[in-house]
């Protein structure tokens, strides 16, 4: 099967992942390759509280772009030196469905320039245990987004000094522990590149034999820059408004770790929000929704629970996990 491949011709954080949601939720049929790039960004993930990913003086001070995705994971920077995947494709046999069936090309690929990469952890790719790229997924009407970063020439004092490494998920709470866990790929080059040389490579690399270079109409651009206007450029997507809330617990397992803000009023939860790096594919409002006047005990929410695909709305954090961060009691 052919694969049709589309650049977004912008470096903005907000175009980008509009133009890319568009392509998930417009572009129905066969399958899609995007590759792009975000100028100074940080990406949150999905169900990430924003305000504890960032280093907001240091954001501020050098004018990085924040935007939150619409697939799971953690906070991630990008500059110039980072190049973004996407594949849009048909979910296929569902039950069978990993990140293998993406990462593997990927790793294929580094490995023709001489880079010995690997698929490792949840969602990561390393080269010689530094992690090159992170991955996620989001499923629409059966259609999958599956995309990742791939840092190739990043800054890591950028990386580090933009994002707050979470006490749980490092062992050092310093700056210098996030910049031991990643690599550039360019360092791992046996015959150095320059990026635009190594974006033509992927792009053959990825599409294989079959590529066909396409784009979208003015009416489909028209209808990015709304989404873009709409939903990615504001501070109710990027920041959210949480409740206020009488409880907070925060768990890490090994399916990524969970925070829950819920608020209870005569015995019932009146407002509650999940955050989060796991690998979630879709979204949590219809749960939330659903909890919001559950009563505050764990067999009350339990049963909510039972009615949605937890595999999909929180990756592989399982129910009891969910439950036993909700009623948590240190």
């Amino acid at each position: 099967m052919s694969m049709t491949y589309v650049e977004t011709g912008s470096q903005n954080p907000y175009y980008n992942l509009a133009f890319e949601e568009f392509v998930l939720t417009h572009r129905l049929e066969g399958e899609y390759l995007l590759l792009w790039q975000n100028d100074n960004t940080i990406v949150v993930g999905q169900n990430q509280n924003t305000e504890a990913e960032i280093n907001r003086a240091f954001v501020e001070a050098h004018q990085i772009h924040v935007v939150r995705r619409s697939t799971g994971g953690g906070a991630v920077y990008h500059d110039l030196g980072n190049l973004n995947y996407s594949f849009i494709t048909g979910v296929g046999d569902a039950e069978r469905l990993t990140m293998e069936r993406f990462t593997r090309p990927v790793v294929e690929a580094l490995r023709g320039l001489g880079v010995q990469a690997e698929a490792s952890g949840r969602n990561d790719i390393l080269v010689e245990g530094r992690k090159v790229s992170g991955t996620a997924q989001r499923i629409v009407r059966g259609r999958i987004l599956h995309h990742g970063t791939l840092l190739f020439d990043a800054d890591p004092g950028m990386v580090a000094g933009a994002l707050n490494a979470d006490p749980a998920k490092f062992q050092s709470k310093s700056a210098k522990s996030v910049r031991s866990r990643i690599g550039n790929i360019r360092d791992f080059l046996p015959e150095d590149l320059e990026i635009g040389a190594f974006w033509e490579y992927l792009k053959k690399a990825l599409a294989g034999g079959g590529m066909v270079t396409g784009g979208l109409t003015a009416e489909e651009l028209s209808a990015v820059e709304e989404l873009r206007r709409t939903k990615y450029d504001t501070w109710e997507w990027n920041y959210g408004r949480s409740p206020q809330y009488d409880l907070i617990n925060k768990r890490r397992f090994e399916g990524g770790g969970l925070e829950v803000r819920l608020q209870v009023k005569a015995g019932r939860i009146t407002g509650i929000v999940f955050y989060g790096d796991f690998l979630a594919v879709a979204p949590l409002d219809g749960l939330t929704a659903a909890l919001e006047g559950c009563e505050f005990r764990r067999e009350a929410a339990a049963e909510v629970l039972d009615r949605f695909p937890l595999g999909e709305l929180f990756g592989g954090i399982a129910k009891e996990e969910i439950l036993e961060t909700m009623f948590y009691v240190s």
